[in-house]
């Protein structure tokens, strides 16, 4: 059964004209310090009102936002209410792939930035892959790799695919933060970076890399496996530079 929030919770005091936001923050605060635990049951919205000495319509806005943060789920009936929930990876990996989506749009982060992040998280990934690797996870890059090398894939296949083989290796990382910060890399940017360089660049050789790196993964070799993401990682960057210069 859900626990109620103790009453003596301390909440903060709202002192700028951006209530909603300001107790957003301030309860936000609270779930992160661990003030207010997991499956705790948020004050009511009256309760939460006079606390804060707003309005209901405030306090809505302020749940809002924490929802849309998932940092808290509504629940209807007679023991429904506000609670706090614990982050669910997926929900929260696809978050932070759309807002580095939409930082790469605005152009906050750069194609070079892309290449450079990408090269050197997942240099850590490969490595780790091939301490932990399975071989189910093997056999994923491997068909992966066999689809890769059909001449009658669309350009959206080929980039779906080449997707879920460097998916593929930061699973078998085994690593669950190095999971979650990659989920951007290569949910967020590699999308990108495919739908800019696709028309400049020889599947061919995205597959010769991919084969390198699997088999460096599957032979437990991490120099190798290093070395063949890196020179991707060059390729990957000059056919960027091609790419935009035709553009330009």
């Amino acid at each position: 059964m859900a626990k109620a929030a103790d009453s003596e919770v301390d909440l903060g005091d709202v002192v700028t004209a951006s209530a909603a936001k300001q107790i957003a923050e301030n309860i936000r605060a609270a779930i992160l310090q661990g003030r207010l635990k997991v499956d705790v049951r948020l004050p009511s919205e009256d309760e939460l009102a006079a606390k804060f000495n707003v309005s209901r319509p405030t306090i809505r806005e302020a749940l809002k936002r924490l929802a849309a943060q998932h940092l808290i789920r509504s629940r209807r009936g007679p023991t429904g209410g506000n609670f706090v929930t614990a982050p669910a990876p997926p929900e929260a990996g696809r978050s932070l792939a759309n807002t580095t989506t939409l930082m790469v749009a605005v152009g906050d982060i750069n194609v070079d930035e892309i290449v450079t992040a990408r090269l050197e998280f997942e240099s850590v990934c490969v490595k780790l892959a091939c301490e932990h690797r399975t071989n189910d996870q093997l056999e994923r890059m491997r068909t992966e790799l066999e689809l890769q090398k059909k001449g009658n894939l669309s350009d959206e296949e080929f980039c779906d695919s080449d997707v879920r083989f460097h998916r593929a290796i930061v699973d078998a990382s085994a690593n669950s933060l190095m999971q979650f910060l990659m989920h951007s890399v290569i949910e967020g940017l590699q999308p990108i970076s495919n739908m800019i360089i696709f028309r400049v660049r020889e599947r061919q050789e995205i597959v010769a890399f991919h084969k390198r790196i699997l088999t460096a993964i599957a032979d437990r070799k991490k120099t190798l496996a290093v070395e063949a993401l890196t020179e991707l990682a060059a390729y990957t960057r000059d056919r960027l530079a091609a790419a935009i210069e035709r553009r330009s």
